[in-house]
C-alpha cells in the first residue's frame, strides 16, 4: 500500500461514502427537541393549511357583485377576527368587518381593504371594486392533508420545524445521532490546562473535530489521548468498540514513520484498510477503513489538516450515516479571486483565505500569505477555503474560483 498512488479527493470521498452500509437506526422525539436532527421518514401533512378560506388583509368581507359599481353603501352585520369567526352568512347588500387571518364568512367571496372604505361601523361606504377571491387565502393554499412535504434525510432547521408543526406533528421520526469516537494520539500531547513538558504541545484537534461532528448531526465521544505505544492504542480502540461508535476518528500517527503506530494498532484490531493517502493539501496522510461495524477515518495530526479533512470527509460521512441523500454534494460555491495565485501541483489545495464582498455582492477571496498546516491562528482568521484543483494554472485577480465557507462547518 505504501507505493500505491494517491487517490483524488473525489475518489477518496466516493470510497468513504460507499463504505457506509446504511443509516443509523431511528427514534422518535418531541417536536421541541428535533431542531438540528435528521428526518428518518418522509412526513405527510395531518391537516389542511389553512383549514378555511381566510382574509389576507384587514377590511370588509363582501360579495364582489355588490361593489361592482362604487361608491356602494353596505350594511355591516358583524365582525370576523382570527379565532372568532362570524357565524352568519353575508347576503345581498351586506358586509362583515374582517381582520387578517379571520375566516371568510359564508356568502362573501372577497375582501375590500379598509383604506378603500369610510370605516363605517353600522354601514360602510365602499369606494373601490374588488374581483372575486381578492385578498382571500383559499383553504389549502399552503398544503392539504396527505401532502408529503418533508423527506427522509432532510435536516430539521427552523423552516422545516415550523412546517412540521403546521402539518400537525407533535413528535417526529429522526435518525439517532451517529456516535463519533475521537481519539487523539501522540506522546507530545497534553490536555488544555495541564502542565506541558519541554517537548509537548496542547492538544486542540479533538475539540475542533468534535465541534465539526456535532454541527453535522453527530454525537462526539472523547476517547482522550493515546500514547505512542501499541498497548495504549489497543486499549483506546477497544474503548471505541465498547462505546459502539458508528465512526472512529483518529488524530495523528496514521502515516508510516517509526512513531506512527495507529495503522498497525488498527490492523491488529482487525481493521479492513481502504486507503491512507489522498492527493490533497493539507491532509495527504488520510486513512480510511472499517473496524467491524465501525467506519474509520484517520486524520493527520497537524491541526489545520484535521479541520480541513473534517470538513471534506468527516461531515459527509456523518451525513451519510444519517441517511442524507445529499451527503456527497459539492460543498463549494463560486467566488472571485482577490489576488493572483500561482499554478498548483498534483494535489488539490484547500488554501486558507480571507473573504470580503465585492461591489456587486460577490464573494472575493484572498489566500493568506502563510499556509502552514500547523497554524491555527491563520485558520481561525480565515472565513473560507480556496479550493484549487490539481494542476490548476496560475490565475489572476478577478478570475473565477471555488470556495468553501468555513462558518458553515466549524
Amino acid at each position: 500500500m505504501a507505493g500505491a498512488p494517491m487517490l483524488s479527493v473525489a475518489d477518496a470521498l466516493g470510497r468513504v461514502l460507499a463504505s457506509v452500509t446504511g443509516p443509523v437506526p431511528s427514534e422518535t422525539v418531541a417536536l421541541e427537541r428535533a431542531a438540528g436532527r435528521t428526518l428518518a421518514n418522509d412526513l405527510a401533512a395531518l391537516r389542511t393549511q389553512p383549514p378555511f378560506a381566510g382574509s389576507a388583509m384587514d377590511g370588509y368581507a363582501v360579495r364582489s357583485a355588490d361593489v361592482a359599481d362604487v361608491p356602494a353603501m353596505l350594511e355591516v352585520i358583524g365582525r370576523s377576527a382570527a379565532g372568532a369567526g362570524f357565524a352568519g352568512e353575508v347576503g345581498r347588500g351586506q358586509a362583515v368587518r374582517i381582520f387578517t387571518g379571520a375566516p371568510l364568512p359564508r356568502g362573501a367571496d372577497a375582501v375590500v381593504l379598509q383604506e378603500d372604505t369610510d370605516l363605517g361601523t353600522d354601514r360602510v361606504e365602499v369606494r373601490a371594486t374588488v374581483a372575486p377571491a381578492r385578498h382571500v387565502r383559499a383553504a389549502g393554499l399552503d398544503f392539504r392533508t396527505g401532502d408529503r412535504l418533508l423527506q427522509a434525510g432532510q435536516r430539521l432547521d427552523a423552516r422545516r420545524l415550523a412546517l412540521a408543526a403546521a402539518m400537525g406533528h407533535p413528535r417526529l421520526p429522526v435518525r439517532r445521532k451517529p456516535r463519533v469516537a475521537i481519539l487523539a494520539t501522540g506522546d507530545e500531547l497534553v490536555r488544555p490546562g495541564e502542565e506541558t513538558g519541554p517537548d509537548q504541545i496542547v492538544a486542540s484537534n479533538s475539540y475542533a473535530v468534535a465541534a465539526i461532528a456535532k454541527r453535522a448531526g453527530g454525537e462526539a465521544v472523547d476517547l482522550g489521548i493515546a500514547r505512542d505505544t501499541l498497548p495504549d492504542l489497543a486499549d483506546r480502540i477497544a474503548a471505541a468498540q465498547t462505546a459502539e461508535a458508528d465512526l472512529l476518528v483518529t488524530l495523528g500517527g496514521a502515516s508510516v514513520g517509526e512513531h506512527d503506530l495507529v495503522q498497525e494498532a488498527l490492523t491488529r484490531a482487525g481493521m479492513d484498510l481502504g486507503f491512507w493517502r489522498v492527493a490533497l493539501r493539507p491532509g495527504k496522510p488520510l486513512m480510511h477503513g472499517r473496524l467491524g461495524r465501525t467506519l474509520l477515518l484517520g486524520l493527520p495530526g497537524n491541526p489545520v489538516s484535521s479541520i480541513v479533512c473534517g470538513i471534506v470527509f468527516v461531515v459527509p460521512a456523518i451525513r451519510a450515516l444519517l441517511g442524507d441523500p445529499g451527503a456527497g454534494d459539492d460543498p463549494t460555491e463560486a467566488g472571485v479571486l482577490g489576488i493572483d495565485v500561482p499554478a498548483n501541483d498534483l494535489r488539490q489545495d484547500y488554501m486558507r483565505a480571507a473573504l470580503t464582498r465585492g461591489p456587486a455582492g460577490e464573494a472575493v477571496v484572498a489566500p493568506q500569505s502563510r499556509q502552514d498546516s500547523s497554524m491555527l491562528a491563520v485558520m481561525a482568521g480565515s472565513e473560507a477555503l480556496l479550493v484549487r484543483p490539481p494542476h490548476a494554472p496560475a490565475s489572476r485577480a478577478g478570475g473565477p474560483c471555488r470556495i468553501i465557507r468555513t462558518d458553515r462547518y466549524c
